[in-house]
């Protein structure tokens, strides 16, 4: 099993190298250019026994294939990802310059909602990707209007990049199985999102304010029914002298038809599976410094993330996450060393593999998680 798994990363390797050796051939005769990513992660599991006896785990994280590019009005971006066990794919869209302030995208494209690009500075992401409100790609059109300082998203996404069903997929979506002994059947369908930010510099702070809105159904594929959710958030970002905040408040729903218990539902990501609060809100805290030096930078960070639970069962518990790293650019490498707190949170604790469901304990749980990439 070693030894195949070693063959594909080795293969997929092998590729990566030849197609970046291509890149500026094909980008001079046809305008694509062709870039990606090798990534290799440590993590250490304070909470695992087995991490502490080893002293942490070294292993591939993922390889990253990045097309782009743009010949007359018409443009093409995608990136597809390869890990040890699984392959995704992340975005892939064509697009159309109406003119100089409006461009259409078709195809799988990044779900405007929430601040503008992430709403986190570290390799774990913050709590709304553990929902599907950061960093979501689904299949659908969006416009896209930028002028003087205001930014416009409008789209329609007919479903997510994957049946529901499946669980390998970059970011969070419902999913259609059996999660702890619950059985759900929900598809996203039919989504709608609005996102409006205006960018303005005074007295050499840059600030966008903004807020975002997604309203959709929820398919239950065993009864034939529609439900329905939505989500809604203010956010600021600003930024001075290498200084950064980063501020969203959001509150969202979940309300699936034939709901088996109407207090959760049941999500996917990176091959796995786990429940969540299907009512509540989240706030998010960030800050960052940025050095500048003569080889790369120096970004240090704090990435906070609270999860208020807003549901019937008076039981169900807050869950928060702390990410205090340092991200370090050099080059064309880039490295996030991160330590993780997390309280009754997804894949940061022991035993609470949830977001927003009875804690099991009351503990801060840790770990460290070291991600070292090469982008070309």
């Amino acid at each position: 099993m070693i030894m195949k798994e070693n063959k594909f990363v080795l293969s997929i390797l092998a590729s990566v190298v030849s197609l970046s050796l291509m890149s500026i051939s094909a980008q001079a005769e046809d305008g694509i250019s062709i870039g990606g990513t090798v990534r290799v992660n440590y993590a250490y599991k304070d909470y695992d026994e087995s991490s502490k006896d080893k002293a942490g785990d070294l292993t591939f994280d993922m390889a990253a294939i990045k097309f782009d590019g743009k010949k007359g009005d018409w443009g093409l971006a995608a990136e597809y990802r390869f890990a040890s066990s699984t392959d995704y794919i992340r975005y892939g869209y064509g697009y159309y310059e109406l003119n100089a302030d409006w461009q259409l995208q078709f195809g799988i494209n990044k779900v405007p909602f929430g601040n503008p690009e992430f709403i986190s500075n570290s390799f774990w992401f913050g709590l709304p990707y553990y929902l599907g409100f950061e960093d979501d790609h689904d299949v659908g059109i969006k416009a896209v209007y930028e002028h003087n300082g205001w930014h416009t998203d409008m789209a329609f996404y007919k479903n997510a990049e994957y049946g529901a069903s499946e669980n390998k997929r970059y970011a969070t979506d419902l999913y259609s199985g059996t999660i702890n002994g619950t059985e759900y059947n929900n598809e996203e369908t039919n989504q709608l999102n609005l996102r409006q930010t205006y960018t303005f510099v005074y007295d050499g702070i840059s600030t966008t304010l903004g807020g975002s809105f997604e309203v959709g159904q929820i398919y239950n594929s065993k009864t034939g029914n529609n439900g329905d959710r939505y989500a809604v958030a203010t956010h600021m970002n600003a930024s001075v002298n290498g200084w950064n905040l980063q501020l969203q408040a959001m509150q969202y729903e979940f309300d699936a038809a034939d709901s088996l218990d109407e207090n959760k539902i049941g999500v996917s990501v990176l091959s796995w599976q786990y429940e969540v609060a299907s009512k509540g809100q989240i706030y998010s805290v960030n800050f960052a410094k940025t050095i500048k030096t003569d080889w790369g930078s120096l970004k240090f960070y704090n990435d906070f993330g609270l999860m208020t639970p807003d549901v019937l069962d008076t039981s169900y518990d807050n869950s928060m996450q702390n990410v205090t790293g340092l991200a370090i650019a050099s080059g064309a490498t880039y490295t996030m060393v991160d330590f993780i707190m997390g309280k009754n949170m997804t894949f940061s604790t022991a035993n609470n593999d949830h977001v927003g469901l009875p804690e099991v304990g009351d503990d801060w749980d840790k770990r460290i998680n070291i991600n070292f990439g090469y982008y070309f």
